[in-house]
């Protein structure tokens, strides 16, 4: 049974600039029956506010693991999550979605717009979900989200219709749609050409510093991982070069 006192109630009562914004500690996941495959072993981190981290490391060496921890996507074996203070772990699946329907913002490597929905569309669900805008409000904001990242005349055309950096602007604009504190992107260029990568890049940076926004991207590139603020690399699940 969900606990009455819902997420929400109790993220109102920290400030919104409370710090960090997510908190692991001693975290570990791991998966299978009987032969045991661990994914991310004894993670200490935090995520602050204004802070743009890269997350690195080699391939299977738990990067997206980590990610899916921090976004709530998924759950540990051992250890704790913070979210703004106020510990997860203990919270069923139900009261997980809503904190991240409300302080986690997710962009993906795929950006997994839904094909039949337009643009704009697309941007509105994640508002739909959390149900605090009317009709109007929801058309507004997506409305602008879109025209702040160049948008403005083609969000009325469906993701197939939309280039790959086109994709992923409107991919941004969905994980923005509900004003998170925290953006977690997944090989977020992966899929991008160099011109389309460096301007997701550059809206990312814009993100953190106007806004102060955290937002924390795994990458494979290194060149890209080198302009966060901070940068992690995870080897066999286990930071192995945190930086201050």
């Amino acid at each position: 049974m969900e606990r009455a006192d819902t997420p929400d109630m109790a993220l109102s009562r920290t400030s919104a600039s409370a710090d960090p914004l997510i908190t692991l500690r001693g975290v570990t996941k791991t998966i299978g029956d009987g032969v045991l495959t661990t994914l991310v072993r004894d993670i200490d981190l935090e995520v602050r506010r204004g802070e743009f981290i890269a997350i690195t490391g080699p391939s299977g060496s738990g990067k997206s693991s980590l990610l899916y921890l921090l976004g709530l996507l998924d759950v540990p074996t051992s250890g704790e999550v913070f979210v703004r203070q106020v510990p997860v772990n203990a919270l069923g699946e139900q009261a997980r979605a809503a904190i991240r329907l409300s302080v986690i913002g997710f962009v993906f490597q795929f950006h997994f717009l839904l094909p039949e929905f337009t643009a704009f569309a697309n941007v509105k669900l994640p508002m739909r979900a959390l149900g605090r805008l009317d009709d109007a409000a929801m058309d507004a904001r997506a409305g602008a989200l879109l025209a702040s990242l160049g948008l403005e005349d083609h969000m009325h055309k469906t993701p197939g219709r939309l280039s790959g950096g086109q994709r992923q602007r409107v991919a941004i604009a969905r994980a923005l749609a509900n004003e998170p504190h925290v953006i977690l992107a997944d090989e977020p260029t992966g899929n991008l050409d160099s011109q389309s990568s460096e301007q997701v890049l550059g809206i990312f940076r814009k993100l953190v510093d106007e806004t102060g926004r955290a937002l924390v991207m795994v990458t494979h590139d290194l060149d890209l991982a080198a302009r966060a603020d901070r940068q992690i690399r995870i080897v066999d699940g286990q930071i192995v070069e945190p930086s201050a």
